[in-house]
């Protein structure tokens, strides 16, 4: 008796048949032409998905239209499975994808195409790392529509009757209708990075900075985490424990002359502690002078990283036209005014393209070095570099949270810090000296009564 699946991949398809596949690209390409793409997009997307290991319980079903099972076997080989769509349109096709997975034993089952070449075997174990804690997992595209969808249990088959019907496939609304009915279907899920797919002859430029030699050779592969600390001795410890141990892992605590236990904490965990005075722009451009990373990750002293961090990190460094990303929000306390404050900055960091130190900043390593680093300024400094950045490329926030400690909000009052972080943004734009905003900063307690 086969032993049940517990993760299954499944990957829409169709038999590169000249004339019926691809056929928005036809008259640009011609019939053969663009059935040769679509061939191509299929095994480009393969090779990245077998480097997944099998080991742990994942299988990959293709899912093919046209031509049948011999064909598709001839075509992309043997060792793996093989389904024939049902006819119907997209909604039904996957419904019944998703029915026939939790059907064979899967826990958790993701389903993607294959004309998004940027797609990446660690963004698909971020997908299955995620439906560990959510119902569902959503990869958005940048048409409106999606490039994958995770779910996680037979549990949510009465759901997906709703979840894939009255959806007009191929518009522009498909993932907010989707993300609508999740919600009222009352479903957890979370976002993946947008990515681009090939669907129309203006996307053909996204196939072909895939295919620029060696591009895969070039991607980012180590990261240093570079913390800044002054006296923080009873956080350092779990921000340490947090980032964990790995051979793609450098850690540099930047300390400011603590006189408490944060160096020998960290030495003790293993971090590589450097000596240098504040500010803290400058105690992290000497950390990222020290950095052998491709990529450098910025981290307060009292946040933790989420669990398998790396993936998403090195996954969007990999994105073209990337310039800087950060992780969302999350405040270690259960009032609900903070998790308030957690809904706006993580709209902001989305929406606005600004996120704060306090979400983890994260960038390669040369795009970093090419911007100059952080300015000499004693606050703002990350606010001042992603403005800097923005000009560069995106600036993205990855779905995995970076719990930050509430010890702020707390020892000031959510609301008195909130409007201090406020009237320090609006004083910078208004072009105050950094030196005087920062003074400012150090008198929070004091400064809402002259308001």
């Amino acid at each position: 008796m086969p032993i049940p699946d517990k993760k299954k991949l499944i990957v829409f398809t169709r038999y590169p048949e000249t004339g019926t596949t691809k056929t928005r690209l036809i008259p640009l390409l011609g019939a053969k032409g663009a059935a040769d793409l679509h061939r191509k997009m299929t095994e480009h997307t393969l090779a990245k998905l077998k480097r997944l290991s099998t080991s742990n319980g994942l299988t990959i079903e293709i899912c093919y239209g046209g031509g049948d099972e011999k064909s598709m076997i001839n075509w992309l080989g043997p060792d793996l499975e093989y389904q024939a769509q049902v006819s119907g349109d997209l909604g039904l096709r996957m419904k019944r994808s998703f029915e026939n997975a939790f059907g064979s034993g899967a826990d958790a089952a993701v389903l993607i195409g294959t004309d998004i070449p940027d797609i990446t075997d660690t963004l698909i174990q971020t997908a299955f790392d995620t439906l560990e804690q959510k119902n569902m997992v959503i990869g958005p595209a940048k048409d409106g529509g999606y490039y994958l969808i995770g779910l996680q249990s037979a549990s949510l088959s009465s759901a997906m009757d709703t979840l894939f019907s009255g959806i007009t496939w191929g518009k522009g609304d498909v993932l907010r209708k989707t993300i609508d009915l999740a919600k009222g279907l009352g479903l957890s899920f979370s976002l993946l990075d947008e990515l681009e797919d090939v669907d129309q002859p203006e996307d053909l430029p996204v196939w072909k900075r895939s295919q620029i030699p060696n591009h895969h050779d070039s991607m980012p592969k180590n990261i240093s985490v570079i913390i800044p600390a002054l006296n923080e001795a009873d956080n350092i410890a779990e921000t340490l424990l947090s980032i964990g141990h790995g051979n793609n892992i450098q850690v540099i605590v930047a300390d400011g002359g603590s006189q408490d236990n944060t160096v020998s904490i960290a030495q003790s965990l293993g971090a590589k502690v450097i000596n240098v005075l504040p500010p803290r722009s400058k105690q992290m451009n000497q950390g990222a002078a020290e950095a052998t990373g491709d990529v450098l990750l910025f981290l307060h002293a009292d946040s933790r990283l989420p669990k398998n961090f790396d993936r998403p990190v090195l996954g969007s460094c990999a994105r073209p036209g990337i310039a800087a990303g950060a992780f969302s929000l999350c405040i270690d306390a259960s009032t609900p005014a903070l998790r308030l404050i957690e809904r706006i900055a993580n709209w902001r960091s989305r929406c606005l393209r600004t996120p704060y130190g306090d979400q983890g900043i994260f960038m390669l390593s040369k795009v970093f070095h090419a911007a100059g680093g952080f300015s000499d300024l004693p606050i703002m400094e990350d606010f001042e570099l992603i403005r800097r950045l923005r000009k560069e490329g995106e600036i993205i926030t990855v779905s995995a949270p970076v719990l930050t400690s509430s010890r702020r909000w707390q020892n000031f009052g959510i609301l008195k810090t909130t409007l201090i972080n406020q009237l320090i943004v609006i004083a910078y734009y208004l072009g105050i000296p950094p030196d005087t905003v920062a003074r400012l900063y150090r008198r929070k307690k004091g400064i809402l009564s002259k308001f």
